[in-house]
């Protein structure tokens, strides 16, 4: 159920997307530029000789690798729901039967298994034909059709009845609801998706950091990345939240369940449905292709193969690698592995969402201020090439203790709430090995003798 204090969420979480993901991002841009590498060899080429900063690199290839292995599933889901409402075969049925229909998706693993397939399949034919011919032209073309549905799709969810109520859900703030549901709880449920919106923190942002020109500075570019970011997800809530307004849910059955038994019972509903899964659809094409992108560059690095090898090894490996997802809603539906009722993808988003991205951040942060990784000065000497918006510098001091220690919060509070409910004993088994993690991470960037480059 949507919480009544949405609305006051999304103000803060505006202003904690400009206090974590701006510099977090701009430092990944940075490291990937100054590089010119991924992340499997960034730190390799940055870093001071007798430092231990390249070890940090299987944070990203893992991090790029597990999201790849839930994430084509779920891109393979938009496919087929565009396909079914341009088709019809969602048109005149009730929601419980359009609930079935879902189920039955998730129980059939040889449909899930074609879908994800497309997904591979579309993402690596585009990556295959290179960087400028391939990632940058189509995804450009993509994104410009998303806008363009997106603007369209809002305007329709506007006019229709009692979607005022829902834009006022939506976006008038109610501060009364605030305290009521405690403010702590909001701003910190603000904050962690401030941290995960970008995806930083795996290096799949650092790749097209590597790609970017010296002619404009960094920090306009990383704000133009979170521009875009911010009115593509506030205009995606001005699609859904008004349109559903009357009928609130969240997750799949929100997408997969509520919004199409709505397109049901709207004028022209089976169009705006299309035109909605398509939406969706590019979306998450556009961050698979992103991904792949930085995963074929790792490969080639590591190995010296030319693209079309990699990209079709990886094609291969990747397709492998997302069966056990798929499987996990069906042949192998009997395995919990974080507690009764979740799923094999619950466990790898847990890896991603809960591990790979805030330490991933926190490895990036710290490389970019402590005197034995890269260093701030270099740091901003690189974000500072070219023209447009500098730095602030007098964020040093922000950089150096706030940022880390507010993505400690963020991760350590994560733990809690994912394994609190499991008992004391589950809690602090996990907290300590939270805490493991966060040592080796800050053993880093404690002073040790080397030579610079």
């Amino acid at each position: 159920m949507w919480s009544k204090w949405w609305s006051s969420f999304i103000l803060i979480y505006l202003v904690f997307l400009a206090l974590l993901g701006l510099p977090i991002l701009t430092c990944e841009f940075a490291i990937g530029r100054g590089s010119r590498r991924s992340v499997a060899s960034a730190f390799d080429q940055l870093e001071h000789p007798g430092t231990n900063w390249h070890r940090m690199k299987w944070f990203g290839i893992i991090g790029n690798t597990v999201l790849m292995m839930f994430y084509t599933m779920v891109a393979g889901w938009m496919f087929c729901y565009a396909y079914r409402m341009a088709t019809g075969q969602l048109t005149g049925m009730s929601q419980e039967a359009i609930g079935d229909v879902f189920t039955r998706m998730l129980a059939s693993p040889g449909e899930m298994v074609w879908w994800t397939l497309v997904t591979i399949v579309v993402a690596m034919c585009i990556c295959s034909l290179g960087l400028k011919n391939g990632v940058e032209r189509i995804t450009k073309v993509m994104m410009s059709l998303l806008i363009v549905i997106m603007i369209i799709l809002a305007i329709n969810s506007l006019t229709l009845s009692d979607s005022s109520k829902g834009v006022a859900f939506y976006l008038v703030p109610d501060f009364r609801k605030l305290v009521e549901n405690g403010i702590g709880n909001v701003v910190f449920a603000a904050m962690s998706h401030a941290f995960f919106t970008l995806s930083v923190g795996m290096g799949s942002m650092e790749i097209f950091g590597s790609y970017l020109e010296s002619k404009r500075k960094l920090t306009g570019e990383a704000l133009s990345v979170v521009i875009l970011d911010t009115f593509v997800a506030l205009t995606a809530g001005l699609i859904i939240i008004p349109a559903c307004y009357i009928e609130p849910n969240a997750g799949p059955p929100l997408l997969f369940i509520t919004l199409p038994n709505v397109f049901n019972h709207m004028e022209g509903g089976r169009v705006w449905g299309t035109l909605f899964f398509v939406f969706m659809t590019f979306a998450a094409l556009s961050t698979v292709v992103a991904v792949f992108e930085n995963i074929v560059s790792m490969t080639m690095e590591m190995t010296d193969w030319g693209r079309k090898k990699t990209v079709m090894i990886d094609l291969v490996v990747i397709t492998v690698l997302s069966m056990p997802a798929i499987f996990g809603y069906n042949i192998l539906s009997f395995i919990e592995p974080m507690g009764s009722g979740s799923t094999i993808m619950d466990l790898e988003d847990f890896i991603v969402s809960y591990n790979i991205l805030p330490l991933g951040s926190l490895i990036m942060v710290l490389f970019c201020v402590k005197k034995n990784g890269w260093g701030f000065e270099s740091f901003i000497k690189e974000a500072d090439t070219g023209k447009g918006i500098s730095y602030p510098q007098v964020l040093r001091g922000y950089m150096q203790y706030g940022l880390p220690t507010i993505i400690v919060v963020v991760y350590l509070k994560g733990y809690y709430d994912m394994f609190a409910p499991l008992g004391v004993g589950s809690l602090v088994f996990w907290m300590i090995v939270a805490l493991l993690f966060l040592g080796f991470i800050f053993s880093l960037a404690l002073p040790q003798g080397h030579k610079k480059k």
